[in-house]
């Protein structure tokens, strides 16, 4: 598989993965009564979704070298790239300020130091990536699977 299908791959798994988060932290808004529930259940569907869906448009590129390979080299520059967008998100001012709400109204965080707060970011971002990593792995392996090979000798 080429470089340029990989990145071209990964761009159309995370831009698509993003906008499908977005409507579906919308659509599961009222499961986020006591915590983020709905924001990770909206997470996994989207990038599992988006994931079997690039898997299945890609398949016959990723069939091309070996499967574990083009998909490996998919997942590591999305999970950067989720890394990237996770950090960017959690160190923006607004951002920021809802998720200290959000974590005040279900722990007790009044003694916390600023240390706590970055350890507890650094910790919820790695959560994210590696739910990421395991999520479009699985996605892009069955999405390939979906899609057989042609008959059909190249010329």
């Amino acid at each position: 598989m080429k470089f340029s299908n990989v990145i071209i791959a990964t761009a159309s798994l995370v831009l698509v993965g993003l906008i499908l988060d977005a409507l579906l932290m919308v659509a599961f808004g009222p499961l986020n009564s006591s915590g983020s529930e709905g924001d990770a259940l909206a997470f996994v569907i989207a990038f599992l979704v988006t994931s079997l869906v690039v898997g299945y448009v890609f398949a016959l590129k990723i069939q091309e070298d070996s499967r574990i390979k083009a998909i490996g080299f998919i997942v590591v520059l999305s999970a950067l790239t989720i890394l990237i967008f996770s950090a960017v998100w959690i160190a923006n001012a607004w951002t920021s300020l809802l998720f200290r709400d959000e974590l005040s109204s279900m722990f007790n965080t009044t003694k916390w130091t600023d240390y706590d707060w970055a350890s507890y970011s650094a910790f919820m971002v790695s959560v994210n990536v590696i739910i990421a990593i395991v999520v479009t792995f699985i996605g892009l392996y069955a999405g390939s699977m979906l899609r057989k090979p042609s008959a059909k000798p190249k010329e």
